[in-house]
């Protein structure tokens, strides 16, 4: 087990940041931590990399107890916290190198361009860190992070300040680590972790409100589902609003709709019929996986 929270608890004051959550991520897995602000998830990846002590309950590492061993841990950990503490003043290599020496690693040279090269810093990497976009502060928080090849990656919204290439890039590179790593990320952008992830974590006011695979939580979610249907011809929007158990129609297009309703099943079996009966020609008729946007605001409201 590369991760493990038991019976987590920490409090500030009479409130509880985080209460009384229990979770195991296994080596290989990149699973995504999830909740609204202030619902707890920075406060515990800060007691898992020894940031923090709980008040009670465990967090382990890699079989390492984090209260017990912190300095231990923080060897099997690469961190990227979501307030990216760099220095502005150092050149980017001269920064790697620095936290090279901290984890007393061997071959700095080459540990330094492996990761920049990874991490897309090549064109940056002779700038002085100050002179960086976030963008690319960014990266060499991750390059930091994954210097002295950690066990278990820890990223607290390592896709911020990022524009849609450099999304994807990083995206790549933290599906690249998962193959023989364990990642934690946390992340806003619930795209990018559907995009990521398999497994996701929800926690709302400090406690577990959700812990499964995506797909699971995309079949069991009570909310609304969506239809989207083309057909050949175009097609009056009110006879399919008259749908029953429609909520709302979206056309797209004269002859596409996306029809949001509580039973998928039950409107394409009505598409079906209504095509029948106003000799209309379907192109195409799918039910749409409930996005991981709507499972979240149903678990967090």
């Amino acid at each position: 087990m590369s991760i493990e929270i038991k019976n987590l608890l920490k409090t500030y004051g009479e409130q509880k940041a985080v209460n009384n959550i229990s979770f195991k991520i296994e080596k290989g897995e990149i699973v995504g931590f999830l909740g609204p602000n202030g619902a707890g998830k920075s406060t515990t990846m800060k007691i898992l990399t020894g940031y923090l002590k709980q008040n009670s309950g465990e967090a382990i590492v890699c079989g390492i107890n984090v209260a017990e061993d912190p300095l231990a841990t923080k060897k099997k950990i690469g961190y990227l916290p979501e307030l990216n503490a760099l220095y502005y003043d150092m050149y980017v290599k001269e920064y790697l190198a620095f936290i090279s020496e901290v984890h007393k690693i061997e071959d700095v040279k080459k540990k330094i361009n492996s990761v920049i090269e990874l991490t897309g810093l090549t064109v940056e990497s002779k700038k002085k860190i100050g002179q960086l976009s976030k963008g690319y502060k960014q990266r060499v928080g991750l390059a930091a992070a994954l210097i002295h090849d950690p066990e278990v990656l820890i990223l607290d919204e390592p896709t911020s300040g990022l524009d849609p290439n450099q999304i994807i890039e990083i995206r790549d590179v933290i599906k690249k680590q998962g193959q023989n790593k364990t990642v934690l990320f946390s992340s806003h952008i619930l795209q990018e972790v559907e995009a990521i992830c398999d497994r996701v974590i929800i926690i709302n006011k400090g406690e577990l409100v959700a812990d499964d695979k995506l797909s699971n939580l995309q079949k069991e979610s009570n909310t609304q589902h969506s239809v989207k249907v083309e057909f050949k011809e175009a097609v009056d929007t009110a006879w399919l609003t008259n749908l029953n158990n429609v909520i709302a129609v979206k056309n797209t297009q004269s002859s596409i709709f996306n029809i949001q309703c509580t039973n998928a099943e039950s409107i394409k079996k009505q598409i079906l019929q209504l095509a029948l009966d106003k000799n209309l020609n379907i192109v195409s008729l799918q039910s749409e996986n409930q996005s991981l946007e709507n499972i979240f605001k149903t678990l967090t409201n």
